[in-house]
Protein backbone atom coordinates (compact mmCIF):
# COMPACT_ATOMS: atom_id res chain seq x y z
CA UNK A 1 0.00 0.00 0.00
CA UNK A 2 2.73 2.49 0.98
CA UNK A 3 4.94 1.46 -1.94
CA UNK A 4 2.05 1.97 -4.37
CA UNK A 5 1.35 5.41 -2.89
CA UNK A 6 5.01 6.41 -3.33
CA UNK A 7 4.95 5.27 -6.95
CA UNK A 8 1.68 7.16 -7.50
CA UNK A 9 3.28 10.32 -6.11
CA UNK A 10 6.15 10.08 -8.59
CA UNK A 11 3.81 9.45 -11.52
CA UNK A 12 1.47 12.30 -10.63
CA UNK A 13 4.33 14.71 -9.89
CA UNK A 14 5.84 14.08 -13.32
CA UNK A 15 2.43 14.57 -14.95
CA UNK A 16 2.18 17.95 -13.20
CA UNK A 17 5.59 18.93 -14.51
CA UNK A 18 4.45 18.08 -18.04
CA UNK A 19 1.27 20.13 -17.67
CA UNK A 20 2.80 23.12 -15.87
CA UNK A 21 2.12 26.51 -17.46
CA UNK A 22 5.73 27.55 -16.93
CA UNK A 23 4.96 30.72 -14.97
CA UNK A 24 4.96 31.46 -11.27
CA UNK A 25 5.63 34.41 -8.96
CA UNK A 26 9.39 34.27 -9.43
CA UNK A 27 8.55 35.96 -12.76
CA UNK A 28 7.36 38.97 -10.78
CA UNK A 29 10.91 39.63 -9.50
CA UNK A 30 13.50 41.33 -11.70
CA UNK A 31 17.03 42.59 -11.11
CA UNK A 32 17.89 46.21 -11.84
CA UNK A 33 20.66 46.04 -14.43
CA UNK A 34 23.79 48.06 -13.63
CA UNK A 35 26.02 47.88 -16.69
CA UNK A 36 29.33 48.34 -14.83
CA UNK A 37 28.60 46.13 -11.83
CA UNK A 38 30.30 43.05 -13.24
CA UNK A 39 33.23 41.12 -11.77
CA UNK A 40 35.96 38.84 -13.07
CA UNK A 41 34.66 35.26 -13.15
CA UNK A 42 37.61 33.77 -11.17
CA UNK A 43 36.69 36.08 -8.28
CA UNK A 44 33.23 34.53 -7.89
CA UNK A 45 32.52 31.75 -5.37
CA UNK A 46 29.40 29.59 -5.09
CA UNK A 47 30.10 28.64 -1.47
CA UNK A 48 27.37 29.44 1.04
CA UNK A 49 27.33 29.49 4.84
CA UNK A 50 24.27 29.64 7.10
CA UNK A 51 23.33 28.35 10.56
CA UNK A 52 26.88 27.13 11.05
CA UNK A 53 26.73 24.95 7.91
CA UNK A 54 29.05 25.39 4.95
CA UNK A 55 28.01 24.10 1.53
CA UNK A 56 30.20 24.27 -1.60
CA UNK A 57 27.19 25.44 -3.63
CA UNK A 58 23.86 27.07 -2.73
CA UNK A 59 21.81 24.51 -4.67
CA UNK A 60 20.45 21.23 -3.27
CA UNK A 61 18.32 18.31 -4.41
CA UNK A 62 15.29 18.49 -2.17
CA UNK A 63 13.16 15.70 -0.71
CA UNK A 64 11.44 13.50 -3.27
CA UNK A 65 10.84 9.84 -2.67
CA UNK A 66 11.73 6.39 -1.31
CA UNK A 67 9.90 3.31 -0.04
CA UNK A 68 9.45 1.16 -3.16
CA UNK A 69 11.66 -0.66 -5.65
CA UNK A 70 11.12 2.00 -8.28
CA UNK A 71 11.72 4.94 -5.95
CA UNK A 72 14.82 3.23 -4.61
CA UNK A 73 16.22 3.23 -8.14
CA UNK A 74 15.38 6.92 -8.42
CA UNK A 75 17.18 7.63 -5.14
CA UNK A 76 20.21 5.70 -6.35
CA UNK A 77 20.48 7.95 -9.39
CA UNK A 78 19.84 11.08 -7.33
CA UNK A 79 22.64 10.03 -4.98
CA UNK A 80 24.98 9.58 -7.93
CA UNK A 81 24.04 13.01 -9.29
CA UNK A 82 24.68 14.61 -5.89
CA UNK A 83 28.07 12.92 -5.62
CA UNK A 84 29.15 13.98 -9.09
CA UNK A 85 28.07 17.61 -8.71
CA UNK A 86 28.72 18.26 -5.00
CA UNK A 87 25.18 19.42 -4.26
CA UNK A 88 23.58 18.49 -0.91
CA UNK A 89 20.60 16.13 -1.07
CA UNK A 90 17.56 15.26 1.04
CA UNK A 91 15.70 11.97 1.18
CA UNK A 92 11.98 11.70 0.77
CA UNK A 93 9.77 11.06 3.78
CA UNK A 94 11.09 8.01 5.64
CA UNK A 95 7.70 7.01 7.07
CA UNK A 96 7.71 3.95 4.82
CA UNK A 97 10.95 2.77 6.44
CA UNK A 98 9.44 2.99 9.92
CA UNK A 99 6.50 0.84 8.82
CA UNK A 100 8.56 -1.61 6.77
CA UNK A 101 12.29 -1.80 7.63
CA UNK A 102 12.79 -4.01 4.57
CA UNK A 103 12.62 -0.87 2.40
CA UNK A 104 15.57 0.72 4.21
CA UNK A 105 17.86 0.36 1.21
CA UNK A 106 15.56 2.53 -0.92
CA UNK A 107 16.67 5.39 1.34
CA UNK A 108 20.17 4.38 2.44
CA UNK A 109 21.23 4.15 -1.21
CA UNK A 110 21.49 7.96 -1.09
CA UNK A 111 24.41 7.64 1.33
CA UNK A 112 25.83 4.54 -0.34
CA UNK A 113 26.19 6.39 -3.65
CA UNK A 114 27.22 9.66 -2.01
CA UNK A 115 29.47 8.65 0.90
CA UNK A 116 31.09 12.04 1.51
CA UNK A 117 28.26 14.40 0.60
CA UNK A 118 25.83 16.43 2.69
CA UNK A 119 22.73 14.28 3.18
CA UNK A 120 19.49 15.20 4.95
CA UNK A 121 17.10 12.62 6.39
CA UNK A 122 13.38 13.42 6.28
CA UNK A 123 10.59 12.59 8.76
CA UNK A 124 7.11 13.90 9.46
CA UNK A 125 6.10 16.01 12.42
CA UNK A 126 4.51 13.05 14.21
CA UNK A 127 7.71 11.01 14.30
CA UNK A 128 9.03 10.07 17.72
CA UNK A 129 12.49 11.17 18.78
CA UNK A 130 13.58 7.53 18.47
CA UNK A 131 12.36 7.35 14.87
CA UNK A 132 14.10 10.62 14.05
CA UNK A 133 17.34 9.20 15.40
CA UNK A 134 16.85 5.99 13.41
CA UNK A 135 16.39 8.01 10.22
CA UNK A 136 19.55 9.99 10.92
CA UNK A 137 21.51 6.83 11.69
CA UNK A 138 20.33 5.01 8.55
CA UNK A 139 21.60 7.78 6.28
CA UNK A 140 24.45 8.95 8.50
CA UNK A 141 22.66 12.24 7.91
CA UNK A 142 24.25 15.65 8.36
CA UNK A 143 20.87 17.25 9.10
CA UNK A 144 17.25 16.29 9.67
CA UNK A 145 14.31 17.65 7.71
CA UNK A 146 10.89 17.60 9.34
CA UNK A 147 8.23 18.17 6.72
CA UNK A 148 4.94 19.98 7.26
CA UNK A 149 2.10 18.89 5.00
CA UNK A 150 -1.24 19.61 6.67
CA UNK A 151 -2.86 20.48 3.33
CA UNK A 152 -1.64 17.26 1.73
CA UNK A 153 -2.78 15.20 4.72
CA UNK A 154 -6.21 16.86 4.56
CA UNK A 155 -6.72 15.81 0.94
CA UNK A 156 -5.00 12.39 1.24
CA UNK A 157 -7.69 9.71 1.58
CA UNK A 158 -5.71 7.93 4.31
CA UNK A 159 -4.12 11.11 5.72
CA UNK A 160 -3.83 12.45 9.25
CA UNK A 161 -6.59 14.64 10.64
CA UNK A 162 -4.98 15.67 13.95
CA UNK A 163 -2.39 18.45 13.81
CA UNK A 164 -2.35 20.04 17.28
CA UNK A 165 0.53 17.85 18.48
CA UNK A 166 2.87 18.76 15.64
CA UNK A 167 4.53 21.84 17.17
CA UNK A 168 5.24 20.19 20.56
CA UNK A 169 6.64 17.12 18.78
CA UNK A 170 8.93 19.23 16.61
CA UNK A 171 10.29 20.81 19.78
CA UNK A 172 10.98 17.36 21.25
CA UNK A 173 12.76 16.19 18.10
CA UNK A 174 14.85 19.36 17.85
CA UNK A 175 16.00 18.88 21.45
CA UNK A 176 16.55 15.16 21.07
CA UNK A 177 18.80 14.83 18.00
CA UNK A 178 22.44 15.76 17.47
CA UNK A 179 22.19 17.28 13.99
CA UNK A 180 20.63 20.57 12.84
CA UNK A 181 16.86 20.40 12.36
CA UNK A 182 15.33 21.92 9.23
CA UNK A 183 11.56 22.27 9.06
CA UNK A 184 10.19 22.41 5.53
CA UNK A 185 6.82 22.86 3.96
CA UNK A 186 6.01 20.53 1.06
CA UNK A 187 4.70 23.24 -1.26
CA UNK A 188 2.23 25.51 0.53
CA UNK A 189 4.69 27.93 2.12
CA UNK A 190 5.79 29.07 5.57
CA UNK A 191 4.51 32.42 6.80
CA UNK A 192 6.70 34.76 8.86
CA UNK A 193 4.60 33.86 11.90
CA UNK A 194 5.33 30.17 11.39
CA UNK A 195 9.05 30.79 10.99
CA UNK A 196 9.10 32.74 14.25
CA UNK A 197 7.25 29.89 15.97
CA UNK A 198 9.79 27.39 14.63
CA UNK A 199 12.66 29.41 16.06
CA UNK A 200 11.01 29.18 19.47
CA UNK A 201 10.76 25.40 19.08
CA UNK A 202 14.52 25.06 18.66
CA UNK A 203 14.52 24.66 14.88
CA UNK A 204 17.77 25.84 13.28
CA UNK A 205 16.62 26.41 9.68
CA UNK A 206 13.31 26.88 7.85
CA UNK A 207 12.82 25.62 4.29
CA UNK A 208 9.99 27.82 3.06
CA UNK A 209 8.69 25.27 0.53
CA UNK A 210 6.24 27.55 -1.24
CA UNK A 211 3.62 27.19 -3.94
CA UNK A 212 4.80 27.10 -7.53
CA UNK A 213 6.21 23.63 -7.98
CA UNK A 214 4.64 20.25 -7.28
CA UNK A 215 1.14 20.68 -5.82
CA UNK A 216 0.55 17.82 -3.39
CA UNK A 217 -3.08 18.80 -2.89
CA UNK A 218 -3.63 18.11 -6.59
CA UNK A 219 -1.66 14.89 -6.36
CA UNK A 220 -3.72 13.57 -3.47
CA UNK A 221 -6.94 14.76 -5.07
CA UNK A 222 -5.94 12.72 -8.13
CA UNK A 223 -5.86 9.66 -5.86
CA UNK A 224 -9.41 10.28 -4.57
CA UNK A 225 -12.24 8.42 -6.26
CA UNK A 226 -14.35 11.57 -6.70
CA UNK A 227 -11.49 14.11 -6.90
CA UNK A 228 -13.63 16.27 -4.63
CA UNK A 229 -10.92 18.50 -3.11
CA UNK A 230 -10.15 20.58 -6.20
CA UNK A 231 -10.96 23.68 -4.13
CA UNK A 232 -7.52 23.35 -2.50
CA UNK A 233 -5.57 23.35 -5.76
CA UNK A 234 -3.14 26.29 -5.61
CA UNK A 235 -3.44 26.72 -1.82
CA UNK A 236 -0.80 28.68 0.07
CA UNK A 237 1.88 31.29 -0.59
CA UNK A 238 4.42 31.17 -3.39
CA UNK A 239 8.09 30.68 -2.59
CA UNK A 240 8.80 34.25 -3.71
CA UNK A 241 6.08 35.57 -1.38
CA UNK A 242 7.42 33.51 1.53
CA UNK A 243 10.93 34.88 1.00
CA UNK A 244 9.66 38.44 1.10
CA UNK A 245 7.52 37.67 4.13
CA UNK A 246 10.50 36.16 5.97
CA UNK A 247 13.07 38.88 5.24
CA UNK A 248 13.53 39.56 8.96
CA UNK A 249 13.26 35.94 10.04
CA UNK A 250 15.01 35.00 13.31
CA UNK A 251 16.56 31.89 11.72
CA UNK A 252 18.14 31.30 8.30
CA UNK A 253 15.80 30.24 5.53
CA UNK A 254 16.10 27.98 2.52
CA UNK A 255 13.94 28.35 -0.57
CA UNK A 256 12.23 25.58 -2.50
CA UNK A 257 9.11 25.21 -4.60
CA UNK A 258 8.78 26.24 -8.23
CA UNK A 259 12.49 26.78 -8.93
CA UNK A 260 12.73 26.32 -12.70
CA UNK A 261 16.16 27.60 -13.74
CA UNK A 262 19.31 29.36 -12.47
CA UNK A 263 17.69 32.80 -12.62
CA UNK A 264 15.11 31.62 -10.07
CA UNK A 265 17.99 30.42 -7.89
CA UNK A 266 19.59 33.86 -8.09
CA UNK A 267 16.27 35.55 -7.32
CA UNK A 268 15.77 33.38 -4.23
CA UNK A 269 19.31 34.02 -3.01
CA UNK A 270 18.85 37.75 -3.57
CA UNK A 271 15.79 37.60 -1.31
CA UNK A 272 17.85 36.07 1.49
CA UNK A 273 17.79 32.31 1.03
CA UNK A 274 20.90 30.52 2.29
CA UNK A 275 20.35 27.79 -0.30
CA UNK A 276 17.81 26.81 -2.94
CA UNK A 277 16.20 23.39 -3.32
CA UNK A 278 14.91 21.75 -6.49
CA UNK A 279 12.76 18.62 -6.81
CA UNK A 280 10.28 18.39 -9.69
CA UNK A 281 12.48 19.89 -12.40
CA UNK A 282 15.34 17.53 -11.59
CA UNK A 283 13.02 14.53 -11.24
CA UNK A 284 11.60 15.06 -14.71
CA UNK A 285 15.10 15.38 -16.18
CA UNK A 286 16.14 12.14 -14.50
CA UNK A 287 13.10 10.16 -15.59
CA UNK A 288 13.05 11.54 -19.14
CA UNK A 289 16.76 11.49 -19.94
CA UNK A 290 18.66 9.57 -17.25
CA UNK A 291 21.25 10.29 -14.60
CA UNK A 292 23.94 11.49 -17.04
CA UNK A 293 21.57 14.19 -18.28
CA UNK A 294 20.69 15.20 -14.72
CA UNK A 295 24.37 15.56 -13.82
CA UNK A 296 24.92 17.70 -16.90
CA UNK A 297 21.89 19.84 -16.07
CA UNK A 298 23.00 20.49 -12.49
CA UNK A 299 26.49 21.42 -13.68
CA UNK A 300 24.97 23.79 -16.23
CA UNK A 301 22.82 25.41 -13.53
CA UNK A 302 25.86 25.94 -11.31
CA UNK A 303 27.85 27.39 -14.19
CA UNK A 304 25.02 29.76 -15.10
CA UNK A 305 24.52 30.79 -11.47
CA UNK A 306 28.20 31.75 -11.30
CA UNK A 307 27.72 33.68 -14.54
CA UNK A 308 24.76 35.56 -13.05
CA UNK A 309 26.78 36.44 -9.94
CA UNK A 310 29.57 37.70 -12.21
CA UNK A 311 27.11 39.85 -14.16
CA UNK A 312 25.45 41.21 -11.03
CA UNK A 313 28.67 41.95 -9.13
CA UNK A 314 28.13 39.38 -6.38
CA UNK A 315 31.32 37.65 -5.22
CA UNK A 316 29.26 35.13 -3.23
CA UNK A 317 25.64 33.95 -3.15
CA UNK A 318 25.06 35.99 0.02
CA UNK A 319 26.25 39.12 -1.79
CA UNK A 320 23.22 38.85 -4.09
CA UNK A 321 21.21 40.28 -1.16
CA UNK A 322 22.77 43.67 -2.01
CA UNK A 323 21.51 43.65 -5.59
CA UNK A 324 18.59 45.90 -6.49
CA UNK A 325 15.28 44.13 -7.10
CA UNK A 326 11.95 45.22 -8.55
CA UNK A 327 8.75 43.49 -7.38
CA UNK A 328 5.79 43.44 -9.77
CA UNK A 329 2.18 42.30 -10.13
CA UNK A 330 0.34 40.20 -7.56
CA UNK A 331 3.54 39.71 -5.61
CA UNK A 332 3.72 43.45 -5.06
CA UNK A 333 0.09 43.41 -3.91
CA UNK A 334 0.94 40.64 -1.44
CA UNK A 335 3.76 42.76 -0.04
CA UNK A 336 1.50 45.77 0.33
CA UNK A 337 -1.06 43.74 2.26
CA UNK A 338 1.61 42.21 4.52
CA UNK A 339 3.33 45.56 5.19
CA UNK A 340 6.53 44.73 3.30
CA UNK A 341 8.52 47.65 1.88
CA UNK A 342 9.42 46.76 -1.69
CA UNK A 343 10.86 50.18 -2.50
CA UNK A 344 13.91 49.60 -0.33
CA UNK A 345 14.72 46.48 -2.36
CA UNK A 346 15.11 48.62 -5.47
CA UNK A 347 17.74 50.86 -3.84
CA UNK A 348 19.95 48.41 -1.95
CA UNK A 349 23.09 49.04 -3.98
CA UNK A 350 22.98 52.76 -3.11
CA UNK A 351 24.48 52.10 0.32
CA UNK A 352 28.02 53.50 0.52
CA UNK A 353 29.16 50.26 2.18
CA UNK A 354 27.68 47.93 -0.40
CA UNK A 355 30.85 47.30 -2.40
CA UNK A 356 32.71 46.34 0.75
CA UNK A 357 29.88 44.12 1.91
CA UNK A 358 29.62 42.34 -1.43
CA UNK A 359 33.01 40.76 -0.87
CA UNK A 360 31.32 37.94 0.97
CA UNK A 361 29.49 38.59 4.24
CA UNK A 362 26.85 35.97 5.09
CA UNK A 363 23.88 36.12 7.39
Amino acid sequence: MIAQRKDDHVRLAVEQQQQHSGRNQFDEISFVHHALAGLDRPDVSLATTFAGLSWPVPLYINAMTGGSERTGAINRDLGIAARETGVPIASGSMSAYFKDPDCAETFSVLRKENPDGFVMANVNATASVDKARRAIDLLRANALQIHLNTVQETVMPEGDRSFASWAPQIEKIAAGVDVPVIVKEVGFGLSRETVRLLEGLGVRIADLGGRGGTDFARIENGRRELADYACLNGWGQSTAACLLDARDAPIPVLASGGVRHPLDVARALALGAGGVGVSGTFLRTLLDDGVTALIARIRTWLDQLAALQTLLGAHTPAALTHCDLLIHGELRDFCADRGIDTGSLARRSSSPDVRHEMTGNTR
